[in-house]
């Protein structure tokens, strides 16, 4: 996935428009994972799901997963960080 937004499908079926944080492929899962976020929202949330080739989204569902994607984000963040200091 290149794009630098993403649309998605709510609950309400609404589709909203996302920007792109980063993506990453996991080497112990095999899976492809997206995290993005509002741009417009003064305090945005960041989400994560798993997305396949054709750009499909699909939830991360396990605890360990979820572990993963957060450790991933934290050095990302922690990676942001250093490069402003």
């Amino acid at each position: 996935m290149d794009a630098e937004k993403i649309k998605v499908i709510d609950e309400n079926n609404q589709e909203l428009e996302f920007d792109v944080l980063f993506t990453f492929e996991s080497d112990e899962t095999g899976k492809k994972y997206v995290l993005y976020y509002d741009s417009e929202l003064e305090e945005p949330e960041v989400y994560s799901s798993i997305y396949d080739d054709e750009g499909h989204l699909f939830p991360i569902e396990t605890p360990e997963e979820w572990e993963m994607v957060e450790e991933v984000f934290s050095s990302f963040v922690a990676e942001e960080e250093a490069e402003e200091e």
